[in-house]
């Protein structure tokens, strides 16, 4: 397996092009197999979680055409249903929690599908409820199989109903749009999920011919069609490594231009950044951080301790609280970190507190962080990458420390973050791969 080496404590300087989202990537890229037509998709991440759910669509017979770096075509005109049952898809679909998006196109298309359960981060338990329950009120029947592990799912006739979520899960609403644009009748979801990447699936749908309106809200209305037919589409940029290069810019005393953000699908990311003391600029569609030496963490009105807490969109996405908390520790003054949706993603604080973070751990889902405003910088350390967005949170970490960092299991932060050590090379970063 491979490490990251980094010589931390030296500004960077230059310009950064964001990749293109991973977690639309994943819905719009399993939304291929609504259609026999073909579908070009531009701006595609060449990631690990990526490539994979690609390569599991060419098991399953659909025709890919990678055209350049980050643009593909696919055909699903002839699927391999019977691969559903086979062991490469289990241990396939099994190490991809996006494998779990395949089962609305599939069930709508097809009328059966299979998944074996699904993988992923290793930040605590993650429900698939309400992707199952949706798609059973759809009509859908689920039986899971403890001999073969697999999810076993029927669904002849899909008909259009009103769905209330218990939770505002993005993927979770994807999958049963996805379900929904070709079954019977009208369905409506409520407390449907709102993120740019579900509003992009809406109207990804909607140029091949759904009919769905209310996109943006968290009501939903889907009017199931016949059939639907190719498109051309390009994915957002992703706003999680957006927000990592601004904490970057920050932890480093850095000045970076983050090139082409499509800063109006931010929401509250760039003033969350900003309550931090982090100091920016737009300038046309990219977002400038100058070299800040100092940086002041905002009260409350009444001069109490900043929250900081995650919630479904337009709240602040869950994805970079890791990041903020890691910015924290080097800024003046103290915030308290609220990650409530999944209860061990703070976990990865002791690093930080080895490397001379002031942090305390309140439960598994609170944090108190302590702003050394950089008096004494972090130490470099050898630690292990836990999952995705805690191992780029201990890279930033890494770069602005003194000393050698060493940081295992880096496979971890490859699966969201493409190429991320030439790109942080060309910004002037000492990191090699070990």
């Amino acid at each position: 397996m491979s490490a990251f080496e980094i010589h931390g404590g030296k500004p960077l300087k230059g310009e950064i092009i964001p990749q293109g989202a991973k977690n639309e990537a994943l819905q719009i890229i399993s939304a291929v197999l609504l259609t026999e037509k073909k579908i070009t998709i531009s701006n595609i991440p060449d990631i690990v979680d990526v490539v994979k759910l690609i390569e599991l669509l060419a098991d399953l017979g659909v025709e890919i055409n990678r055209v350049n770096k980050d643009t593909y075509e696919f055909s699903a005109v002839n699927i391999n249903l019977d691969f559903f049952t086979s062991q490469t898809f289990k241990s396939k679909g099994g190490g991809l929690r996006g494998s779990i998006m395949i089962v609305g196109p599939l069930l709508a298309r097809f009328g059966k599908a299979a998944i074996p359960k699904p993988g992923g981060d290793k930040i605590g338990r993650r429900r698939l409820d309400t992707h199952f329950l949706g798609l059973e009120k759809l009509g859908a029947k689920f039986n899971y199989n403890q001999d073969t592990g697999f999810f076993n799912i029927d669904a002849t006739q899909l008909k259009g109903t009103f769905i209330l979520l218990e939770e505002a899960s993005v993927t979770g609403t994807a999958n049963i749009v996805m379900a929904a644009v070709l079954a019977k009748g009208i369905t409506t979801i409520y407390n449907a999920a709102c993120e740019p990447y579900l509003q992009q699936l809406c109207k990804m749908l909607n140029r091949m011919g759904a009919k769905i309106s209310g996109i943006g809200s968290n009501l939903l209305t889907i009017e199931g069609v016949e059939g639907l037919d190719g498109t051309h589409h390009r994915l957002l940029p992703d706003m999680i490594e957006i927000g990592s290069f601004i904490g970057l810019a920050a932890m480093t005393e850095s000045e970076i231009t983050i090139k082409n953000v499509c800063y109006n699908e931010l929401g509250i990311i760039p003033n969350t950044f900003h309550r931090l003391g982090i100091e920016f600029e737009l300038r046309n569609d990219d977002i400038y951080i100058p070299a800040q030496k100092h940086y002041e963490i905002d009260t409350f009105i009444d001069g109490s301790i900043l929250n900081i807490a995650d919630a479904p969109w337009p709240g602040f996405t869950p994805d970079l609280l890791s990041i903020v908390l890691v910015v924290a520790s080097q800024a003046k003054g103290s915030v308290l970190i609220h990650q409530k949706m999944f209860e061990s993603r703070l976990f990865f604080v002791d690093k930080l507190i080895d490397m001379g973070a002031q942090i305390i751990l309140c439960d598994p889902h609170r944090a108190t962080v302590i702003g050394l405003d950089k008096k004494y910088a972090l130490r470099g350390i050898e630690m292990t990458s836990p999952d995705i967005r805690a191992g780029v949170s201990l890279l930033i970490a890494a770069l602005s420390a003194q000393g050698r960092s060493t940081i295992h299991n880096i496979e971890q932060i490859e699966r969201g973050y493409q190429d991320i050590d030439t790109r942080l090379m060309a910004l002037g970063a000492d990191i090699r791969r070990v």
